[in-house]
This record gives structure tokens, C-alpha cells and sequence, in this order.
């Protein structure tokens, strides 16, 4: 079995590490493409394969991941429709792109599942929501959870709801990054040296995550079993609350939910003017082919009034 990724950038490459870590696949099964020099020797280092060629990796995939920026989506799929093959399952992480848009370009008939992935799957850590296209096969949605479930863990959703899946999980690990960086801060100010601070707050925001992950309590409840009348936390809570931190985090999470439906509408819009061109470009054709017809008969027209006036 052959799993290609068409772009392997940041995203990409965390997901064919993970897949190796977890040994779903040998290095050499990996084929990839990327314009970006710095991108192929990266995954090179690996044991994967990597290429400048976007067709050569989708003619040789049995899985195909389409890792490339939402803006580009359009002539990524035009390039590769021509060795595209029926058997090839495509699973997308490309933000904001509709299993419609890629349909639309390389066929109604084409299996495609979409994903929207995070960072952490590159050490086995990853949360990633996936809606399913109306040819996509339950095998097919086995074959790619198994990948996803191998570097953390994957819910099916409906297409309509991975907007909010990409502000949520997709662009969480920064928001919990920030949170631990700005935990750290605070120790830091309060007199702890940075490492211990930086320790301290990574293993709290990891614990408390897991805490829930294995008990399942409502995170309400779990913060009142912490929370002391009068107690520390609970003077730490109320100025939480004072700074509007519960509402800058729904705002994030909002506000990344927009921002995949507006890389949607761009994709949409590229592939749509894509498909205005090419029947511009053959209209023009169309009309350069009339030109010269009209042109040659006219040619053909003054030729014989020239051999008619000789014969005069």
C-alpha cells in the first residue's frame, strides 16, 4: 500500500511522523510532494519519499492526502485529475475545502473523506473530526480512523460541523499553549525561575485534560471539587472572570470557526474562476479556429480572382 500527501508542510509532516511512530506505515510506503525544498529534505530525512511532481504522487497513491493551502486547492486538483485513479481514496486536511469542491474537480465518483486534523498527532496526541463524502464506503471510513486513531483520537461528524471542529481542535493547541505560557508568566512574576514555572503549568493543563478525559465529569463539576470557599482558587477564578477570559476563548474558538468558512468561500471562488477561464480559453480558441477558417477562405478568395484577372 502506497499513502501519498500532495503538500507536506507543517501539518502534513506531523501526520506522516505520527503515522511512522506508530508504525501504521513504513517510511518507504510515504510518498510525498512539496514545492518547498526545505519541506521535501525534512521528510526525506525520515525514509520518506518526496518529490517536486504532484501527479507522480497521486498516480502511485492507494491513499491520498491533500495537504495544501486552501487558496491553491483548485489548481492542485485540476493538475492531478488526468492520472487520478477510481481506486485511490482521498482524504483531505486542506481548511475550509467542501468534499463538493473536490468532487467538482476530479470527479463525481471520487471517494473523499474530510479531516481536520491537529499538531499533536505527531506524538500520538491528536484530536481530529472527519466528515464522509456519499461515496465513501464504511471500509473506507475504517481504513482512514484506523489512521487518525493511531496518533490520538477521531470523531465522525456531519460536514456542516467541521467549521467548528477547525476553531476548536484544530486551532486549540495554540490556545492551550497560550494558556500555559501565560500560567508560566504568572509564576515567573510571583518568583519561580522559568523552567519550573513552564514545567508546572505544561503538566497542570496535560493532567487536568486528562482528568477529564478519564472521568468524563462535567468540567463544571470538576472545578467546583477544586474550588474552596474563600480559598485560592477561588480568588484566582473571580479574576479570570473580571479579565473575560471564558469569553476570549468562545471568541478564539468563534472566531477560527469564520475564519475556515471564509477560506471555504475562497476555495470555492478560485475553483470557480479556474472554470471560468478554461471556457474563456477555449472560447478564444474556438474563435482563433473561426479567424483562421474566415482567414484562409479569404486568402483562397483573392487567389482565384488574382488567376482569374491573369487569364483576362
Amino acid at each position: 500500500m502506497s499513502v501519498g500527501f500532495v503538500g507536506a508542510g507543517r501539518m502534513a509532516y506531523a501526520m506522516i511522523r505520527g503515522f511512522v511512530n506508530q508504525k501504521m506505515v513504513a517510511p518507504q510506503q510515504i510518498i510525498a510532494s512539496d514545492v518547498e525544498e526545505s519541506a521535501r529534505i525534512k521528510l526525506q530525512k525520515l525514509g520518506a519519499v518526496c518529490v517536486l511532481d504532484n501527479k507522480h504522487v497521486a498516480k502511485q497513491s492507494d491513499i491520498l492526502f491533500l495537504s495544501v493551502k486552501p487558496q491553491i486547492i483548485s489548481s492542485v486538483l485540476k493538475e492531478i485529475k488526468p492520472v487520478m485513479s477510481d481506486r485511490t481514496l482521498v482524504i483531505s486536511v486542506a481548511a475550509g475545502v467542501t468534499i463538493a469542491t473536490i468532487q467538482e474537480a476530479l470527479g463525481a465518483g471520487v471517494r473523499v473523506i474530510r479531516v481536520m486534523p491537529n499538531t499533536p498527532m505527531l506524538i500520538g496526541m491528536g484530536a481530529s473530526g472527519f466528515a464522509r463524502g456519499h461515496n465513501v464506503t464504511d471500509c473506507d471510513i475504517k481504513i482512514a480512523k484506523g489512521f487518525l486513531d493511531s496518533v490520538g483520537i477521531s470523531v465522525e461528524t456531519s460536514e456542516a460541523s467541521l467549521d467548528a471542529v477547525t476553531g476548536l481542535s484544530g486551532s486549540g493547541p495554540a490556545y492551550a499553549i497560550t494558556l500555559m505560557e501565560a500560567m508560566a508568566d504568572g509564576g515567573v512574576k510571583m518568583g519561580l525561575p522559568r523552567k519550573v514555572a513552564q514545567t508546572l503549568a505544561a503538566q497542570t493543563v496535560a493532567g487536568a485534560a486528562q482528568m477529564y478525559l478519564e472521568t468524563e465529569k462535567h468540567p463544571a463539576a470538576m472545578r467546583d471539587e477544586i474550588v474552596s470557599p474563600a480559598g485560592t482558587t477561588s480568588y484566582a477564578m473571580h479574576a479570570l472572570e473580571k479579565h473575560g477570559f471564558r469569553n476570549a476563548v468562545i471568541s478564539a474558538v468563534e472566531a477560527g470557526a469564520l475564519r475556515s468558512i471564509e477560506l471555504s468561500a475562497l476555495a470555492q471562488k478560485a475553483g470557480a474562476d479556474m472554470a471560468a477561464t478554461a471556457v474563456k480559453d477555449e472560447s478564444l480558441k474556438n474563435n482563433e479556429k473561426l479567424s483562421e477558417d474566415l482567414a484562409h477562405k479569404f486568402e483562397k478568395s483573392l487567389n482565384h480572382k488574382n488567376v482569374s484577372k491573369g487569364s483576362n
